[in-house]
């Protein structure tokens, strides 16, 4: 997008400054959008997830639950105790783990549509800053000379 394409007019620059913006204001629309879609694909990966979780972690619990009242030793119900505590702590570092990259991935893909606008909106900043006054500079040289 050049912001002020040869224009030394001060009309023919703002009219151009407008229709510029018009377009960066457009891809911005369209950035927003394809972002709120990664977003909501990113929820419904997160709820997806943490369903799966509660259901595994519900089967174990009630697994466990129908072993321990098998258990007729108090040495037995601790052991089987301990092996449970223990496999429901690694589950649940996991889960937390893969929760983790899931949000991450979630973030960059939320953000990648605004990579583009914002270049361009950079450019367009340093193009509105130097070219008027190139032109002005340029115009008093004319008349100058």
């Amino acid at each position: 997008m050049d912001v002020l394409p040869e224009a030394t007019n001060p009309r023919e620059i703002q009219m151009n400054a407008y229709e510029d913006a018009s377009k960066f204001s457009k891809d911005a629309m369209d950035s927003a959008l394809k972002s709120v879609s990664a977003m909501t694909r990113g929820f419904q990966q997160v709820a997806s997830e943490t369903s799966e979780f509660a259901k595994r972690a519900y089967e174990q619990q009630t697994e466990f639950m129908e072993k321990l009242f098998q258990v007729r030793s108090p040495d037995k119900a601790i052991a089987l105790q301990s092996e449970y505590a223990k496999t429901a702590y690694q589950g649940w570092v996991s889960q937390a783990t893969r929760m983790g990259e899931i949000c991450t991935d979630v973030a960059k893909e939320t953000y990648k549509p605004f990579e583009q606008s914002l270049a361009t909106l950079s450019a367009a900043g340093t193009s509105v800053a130097t070219k008027p006054a190139a032109a002005a500079k340029q115009a008093a040289e004319t008349k100058a000379a």
